[in-house]
């Protein structure tokens, strides 16, 4: 079974070149390491690493907040195109976090507003191994920090890393050799 990496982070306002840029190289390296891109199908960074992903021939699933593909265009104004299938929740924009982190094997949050918020708890509570590309500007840079605050042992594991390509290979590693033992959040530890 080939992992599915998350990709969580800014849909919009201010997107500096040189973080789409890291999105997109985030995609690349995903694809290029034989795994599953997972996006919430937004534009911003998500976009940019499914655009890196396709570049390199993987494989990507969108898990949208609308129930059909109508609803995704006309009502939230998001694109398809770089995505090989859709997974429509009808959730909408929050309700759908559940789904997109439990859909990852791993998750990476590259800069973050609200919406980015919102799916780090989940993957932090769930247990997840998470990435988090740093100088991404947005909530990446405050994860450090939220983390002390929750003082809350769930078995989450989080790698820091600038670089996009050494970020993903470090989880994959990591992955590999340690988290896959983690228990299922919903079964006893």
């Amino acid at each position: 079974m080939k992992l599915k990496i998350g990709v969580m982070g800014s849909a919009s306002g201010r997107l500096p070149k040189i973080h789409k840029k890291s999105a997109y190289e985030l995609g690349c390296a995903i694809a290029e390491n034989d795994c599953i891109t997972i996006t919430g199908v937004c534009p911003g960074y998500p976009l940019e690493a499914a655009k890196g992903a396709k570049k390199m021939g993987g494989l990507v699933i969108g898990i949208p907040p609308a129930l059909s593909e109508k609803e995704h265009i006309e009502k939230y104004h998001s694109p398809t195109e770089y995505h090989d299938a859709l997974i429509f929740t009808g959730s909408g924009l929050m309700g759908r976090e559940v789904v997109n982190i439990r859909s990852s094997d791993i998750v990476i949050i590259i800069g973050g507003h609200s919406g980015t918020l919102g799916e780090f708890p989940i993957a932090y509570d769930e247990g997840n191994l998470i990435g988090a590309l740093l100088e991404s500007g947005g909530i990446t840079s405050q994860i450090e920090s939220i983390v002390k605050i929750i003082k809350k042992d769930t078995g989450a594991k989080i790698l820091y890393e600038y670089d996009a390509c050494k970020l993903v290979r470090a989880l994959i590693d990591y992955y590999s050799k340690k988290h896959f033992k983690h228990p299922d959040i919903h079964s006893s530890r």
